[in-house]
């Protein structure tokens, strides 16, 4: 009987311990410096549209992806009269190798020095950010809104805040259970480049990335979603967050979290409904139906003069 307890309290705690994520942080915080000589494809490079302009906006890009996917509203932004950064984030777009071997704390802390270097820059800076990149957007916002350095505004586009939680009936993905205890023998699986997606469609047949699973890279972002959600109040700047009700990658339920819990008086929320596509309804900005008229909309929350930081 006893043996069999301790079988049953060993299980537990096995899951628990990958499930929680209790005792995990990211060891290796060494700065990374970007290096676009090594990008599988030009495609993947960073997007800088400059005019001279007193104003700027920031594009993020998701995990594991490249700004390619901004390349139609990056130019409508430009040509709306900002200045357009969409860096590569260092690693991304690299060797798969290579990635799998950097973190999100890594990956953000690149982010904050180049925010930090447009705000000394601009007189107006905006961040929007797509999936991870509406993470860090959002990170942004609790690091930065109540600074002088604030962000003059937030947008995210299907950002995730939290992965796997029954209290918020948010399941991701079921197979995370296992994924510390794999990441201890792995660090990825499958991985290749994506060039293209031929079987896919409404302008996702471009998306450029990786595909395959990045498993210690991956905790690495599951386990910063936690600090993110549980600072959500200190976001006071304008705030505008989208999401497809069908996403298909990051569950349409974050918006709910991120709409009760953050701390902006000046918040917008969206909730788009796409028809169904050869694609996960995700990365909204890059697909044709949808990325003009979401675009126009994003352009007009940014413009609006009665919108301040709060």
């Amino acid at each position: 009987m006893w043996t069999s307890i301790s079988i049953i309290s060993l299980l537990i705690l096995f899951v628990l311990w990958n499930v929680t994520l209790i005792g995990y942080k990211d060891r290796d915080l060494t700065p990374l410096k970007q290096d676009e000589a090594s990008v599988f494809t030009a495609k993947a490079k960073s997007i800088l549209l400059t005019q001279d302009a007193p104003k700027a906006i920031l594009l993020i890009h998701g995990f594991p992806s490249t700004p390619a996917f901004y390349s139609y509203s990056a130019q409508r932004f430009h040509d709306a009269g900002w200045d357009v950064h969409a860096p590569l984030i260092p690693t991304f777009g690299s060797d798969p190798k290579e990635f799998e071997k950097t973190n999100f704390s890594q990956w953000f802390a690149y982010i904050c020095r180049y925010y930090e270097k447009m705000r000394d820059t601009y007189k107006t800076v905006h961040v929007l950010g797509t999936s991870m990149g509406g993470l860090m957007t959002l990170k942004l916002g609790e690091t930065y809104c109540s600074s002088s350095k604030a962000p003059d505004k937030l947008v995210t586009v299907a950002a995730p805040v939290v992965y796997n939680s029954i209290r918020d009936g948010i399941i991701t993905d079921a197979r995370s259970c296992m994924m510390r205890s794999v990441a201890l023998f792995k660090p990825s699986i499958g991985v290749r480049t994506v060039d293209g997606n031929p079987n896919s469609d409404d302008g996702n047949e471009q998306w450029v990335g990786y595909g395959g699973l990045f498993v210690r890279a991956g905790l690495s972002l599951v386990h910063n979603m936690k600090e993110v959600r549980k600072n959500l109040g200190r976001i006071t700047c304008p705030l505008f967050s989208i999401h497809d009700v069908n996403d298909g990658t990051v569950p349409f339920g974050n918006l709910k979290i991120i709409q009760q819990e953050n701390g902006s008086k000046n918040f917008r929320s969206l909730e788009t409904h796409m028809r169904e596509f050869k694609h996960n309804r995700h990365s909204l900005l890059s697909y044709r139906s949808i990325r003009e008229e979401l675009t126009d909309t994003i352009i007009e929350f940014l413009d609006a003069k009665e919108m301040t930081n709060g």
